[in-house]
């Protein structure tokens, strides 16, 4: 009876594995996935070590919506369009790695960048000073990555600064970015048509992001096509600007549960 007894417990506990695992699964694909920010190219509104769930539902799903792509969809389904302004997560184009960034420019858009200044069908955004970012000079996340100051050289340990930029785009939506130099590879391009079908994409933290200011001939991320959308970001829930999620001593209680804008 004992023996029984145990082997109907360990079946229990396999069938309760299984559903916790299938719900889970569910949950991921259709839902929420969690995303943690591994690098400073959306500076200041995502932080390294800040951790949000993914908005799946927001831009319908393909079939990056599933774990390791395995969704059999073809294009995408219950598809509603991005908006300019929004904080996206999708897969890069032609790298097996998902990528955080803002959209900025749709289907039809002309890109450009002039002198450091964003350029949308031939017309600068509204850009108004908003002080100065600091952060101290020393390694930040698991990967140890150190920041890029406008006032460098600086020594570690000490104040780390970037200007800092109220950029409103033409729909309305308003947002910072951090600036470092007016002449660094991608404050001057030519003009970038966004084919339709596709999208543009770029980090606040403008001089300190891989994005589709580097065309994929180069290596960079390019257009992004719409099926390759996971989900918006809407809100950071934890923080941590330590190595470890186990360093308490930095986690940043201001920023846990914080709309992402």
């Amino acid at each position: 009876m004992a023996k029984k007894d145990s082997e109907g417990g360990i079946l229990d506990t396999i069938k309760t594995i299984f559903w916790a695992l299938l719900i889970a699964g569910v949950f991921r694909t259709l839902f929420f996935q969690p995303f943690w920010i591994p690098s400073g190219s959306m500076k200041d509104t995502l932080l390294i070590g800040d951790f949000l769930f993914v908005n799946k539902m927001a831009y319908g799903y393909s079939r990056y919506s599933c774990p390791f792509s395995a969704c059999p969809i073809p294009g995408r389904i219950l598809f509603t369009p991005p908006q300019r302004g929004d904080v996206v997560v999708f897969r890069h184009p032609s790298k097996d790695v998902d990528f955080i960034k803002r959209l900025i420019g749709l289907p039809g858009d002309k890109i450009q960048m002039i002198n450091g200044v964003l350029q949308i069908n031939g017309k600068p955004v509204d850009m108004q000073p908003a002080g100065e970012f600091k952060e101290v000079m020393a390694p930040q996340g698991p990967q140890g990555l150190l920041p890029r100051c406008t006032n460098a050289p600086v020594g570690m340990g000490d104040t780390c600064v970037k200007e800092r930029f109220t950029e409103t785009l033409p729909n309305g939506v308003s947002h910072d970015i951090l600036n470092i130099t007016d002449s660094g590879p991608v404050d001057n391009t030519p003009v970038y048509t966004v084919p339709e079908g596709m999208y543009f994409f770029m980090g606040d933290n403008r001089d300190n992001s891989e994005d589709s200011r580097f065309p994929q001939s180069v290596g960079g991320l390019g257009f992004v096509p719409a099926e390759n959308l996971i989900g918006r970001a809407d809100r950071i829930m934890f923080s941590s600007a330590g190595r470890s999620l186990f360093y308490f001593w930095t986690w940043r209680p201001d920023r846990f549960f914080k709309a992402i804008n």
